[in-house]
C-alpha cells in the first residue's frame, strides 16, 4: 500500500482543525464551514454499533444508518461538535434534523451541539436557484453569529478553490480506478476521508496519492459499477470485492457522486453574493442522487460513468427502507447495455450470501467457495 493511500485510510489521522462542525448529508455547503473557521466533519453510522435508541425516536421503518447516526449523536460518539448542520438530502435526514430540533427543546439534559436545516432543491429553474441561494445566505449567516465574526468575501473564495481542488483530485483518483490502480474498498475510503480531515491535509494526501498511484500493480477482479444506496462503511463493498468483484466506481454521494461537479470562484472572487450565488448552483445542480433525480436522469448518469471507467456489470445493492433505487434499477439496466443484478431490502452493512451468489451468477462471474 502506497505511503499517501494509508495515510489516508488511517482514522487516527483524523485530528481536528479548530472548531467542530458535523454535518449530515452531501447537500451541505461545506465551504461555508471552512470559511467559517470550522473543520467540517461528515458524519457516518456504525453497523456494528447497537443503535436502539436512534430507532426509538426514528421508529424502525427508516434508513438503520440514520437510525445509527442519532445513537451516536446521543452517546457523544463523534467527540465535540459545535456546531451540527442537517441537509434535507433525504426523508431520513429531514427526520433526523426534526427529532434532533425536538430533542434539543424538550430534554436540554441532552448535550446536543447549535443544530441547523439546510434545504436545497435540485429543480433546474431559476426560482430554485433563488430559493437555495437564500438557504445559503441563512447557513452563512447563522454561522456567522455561531463563529462570532462575519465571513469576508476573501474567505470564502478561498474555502470554495480549496474544495474545489480536492474534488479536481478525487475525480483524479476515479480515472486511476478507470486503470484498475485501487479497489472500491480503498476509495471508498479515501473519499471519506476527505470529508473528515481538514481540507488542506486532505488536498496533500491526495496529491500525494495521485502521484503514487500510477505506478502500483492494477487490482484483480471483475470490474462493475455498483449502484442503489449509498454507503458510509466499507462493509458491503469488501464483501463483494471478497466474491471476485472489482468496484470501479459508483453513483452515491460518499464516492464518485460526491465530487462531480466544482463551484468555480467567479469574476470578483471577494464578492459575497457571487460566491453565494455560485455555491447554491453547485449544490443544485450536482448530483443525480437517488433521492432526489428523475429516473431518466439517473439511468443517462449511470451508464455514462459506467462506460467510462471501462466496467464490464451493474450491480445494484439496495439497503432495507431505501425505497428509490428500484424505481431506477430496470432504466438504469437498459441504459447501462451490459449484465446487471439487483439485491434488494439488504440489512445495513451486509448482503445476503444467497443474494450475493445470485448476483454473481447474473454478473456472470463464479461463486466464491468459502
Amino acid at each position: 500500500m502506497s505511503a499517501a493511500l494509508a495515510a489516508l485510510l488511517d482514522p487516527a489521522r483524523t485530528t481536528a482543525d479548530g472548531p467542530v462542525a458535523g454535518y449530515v448529508g452531501a447537500d451541505v455547503p461545506v465551504e461555508l464551514l471552512t470559511a467559517a473557521g470550522y473543520h467540517p466533519v461528515r458524519l457516518s453510522g456504525s453497523p456494528h454499533e447497537d443503535a436502539s435508541d436512534g430507532i426509538g425516536y426514528l421508529g424502525g421503518g427508516l434508513d438503520p444508518a440514520a437510525c445509527s447516526v442519532l445513537t451516536r449523536l446521543l452517546h457523544g460518539g463523534y467527540g465535540p461538535l459545535d456546531v451540527l448542520v442537517v441537509s434535507r438530502d433525504c426523508e431520513a435526514s429531514l427526520r433526523l434534523f426534526y427529532v434532533l430540533r425536538e430533542l434539543a427543546r424538550v430534554e436540554p439534559a441532552v448535550a446536543l451541539p447549535p443544530l441547523h436545516l439546510i434545504d436545497v432543491l435540485h429543480l433546474p429553474h431559476r426560482t430554485t436557484t433563488r430559493y437555495v441561494r437564500a438557504k445559503v445566505r441563512g447557513l452563512r449567516g447563522w454561522l456567522q453569529q455561531r463563529c462570532g465574526h462575519t465571513v469576508s468575501g476573501d474567505e470564502l473564495a478561498a474555502a470554495v478553490a480549496a474544495h474545489d481542488r480536492v474534488r479536481g483530485l478525487l475525480r483524479a483518483v476515479g480515472e486511476l480506478r478507470g486503470q484498475r490502480r485501487l479497489t472500491g474498498t480503498e476509495a471508498l475510503g479515501v473519499v471519506a476521508a476527505t470529508t473528515r480531515l481538514p481540507v488542506h491535509r486532505a488536498e496533500e494526501l491526495l496529491t500525494a496519492l495521485v502521484a503514487e498511484l500510477p505506478g502500483r500493480d492494477p487490482r484483480p477482479g471483475h470490474p462493475v459499477y455498483l449502484t442503489g444506496s449509498s454507503h458510509d462503511c466499507p462493509d458491503v463493498y469488501t464483501a463483494l470485492e471478497d466474491a471476485g468483484l472489482l468496484i470501479v466506481g459508483e453513483d452515491h454521494d460518499r464516492g464518485d457522486l460526491l465530487s462531480t461537479m466544482d463551484v468555480g470562484v467567479p469574476a470578483g472572487a471577494a464578492d459575497v453574493d457571487a460566491l453565494d450565488l455560485a455555491v447554491a448552483e453547485r449544490y443544485q445542480h450536482n448530483g443525480p442522487s437517488a433521492p432526489r433525480a428523475a429516473i431518466a436522469e439517473r439511468a443517462a448518469h449511470t451508464a455514462a460513468a459506467l462506460r467510462g471507467r471501462g466496467a464490464a456489470g451493474l450491480l445494484s445493492y439496495v439497503r432495507e427502507h431505501d425505497d428509490g433505487p428500484p424505481w431506477d434499477f430496470p432504466a438504469q439496466r437498459d441504459a447501462a447495455g451490459v449484465p446487471a443484478a439487483i439485491v434488494e431490502r439488504q440489512a445495513y452493512g451486509l448482503i445476503d450470501p444467497s443474494e450475493l451468489d445470485r448476483a454473481l451468477s447474473a454478473l456472470g462471474v463464479p461463486a466464491v467457495v468459502a
